[in-house]
């Protein structure tokens, strides 16, 4: 068994494809139309035929809700590894990416946590 498809809610999915790839880095996988939204999957660049990210349409209210409370919590929806976390820091603050949390040690990891644009905080993990 293995993972192949996790997923963050958003508001947009259009802009947050535009995030994900055009900021982030990801790149787009599937785009097949489901009606009034769409089955939308990236992935990482150095791992093409890993595990997808699904950018998940808001139409459960209850997720909704959910989302926005992680988010006035201050918690992350998920967790993404980076090799340099100082630099894509400098690289993502330059692109004007908002950072809830700058990077800072955490046990024996580096984080940051950054505002996707569309509802989430998302860390940014650094093993030391």
């Amino acid at each position: 068994m293995k993972i192949y498809v996790t997923s963050v809610p958003v508001k947009d999915q259009d802009k947050a494809l535009d995030f994900y790839t055009q900021v982030l880095g990801f790149i787009k996988k599937k785009d097949v139309p489901l009606g009034e939204h769409k089955w939308l999957t990236v992935v990482s660049p150095e791992e093409q035929f890993g595990v997808e990210l699904l950018l998940e349409p808001m139409a459960f209210e209850p997720a909704r809700l959910y989302q926005q409370s992680l988010k006035e919590a201050g918690i992350p929806w998920t967790s993404f590894a980076v090799d340099d976390i100082e630099k894509e820091y400098q690289r993502l603050s330059t692109l004007g990416v908002e950072f809830s949390i700058p990077p800072r040690e955490a046990g024996n990891v580096m984080i940051a946590v950054l505002d996707d644009t569309c509802g989430n905080y998302i860390q940014l993990m650094q093993e030391l």
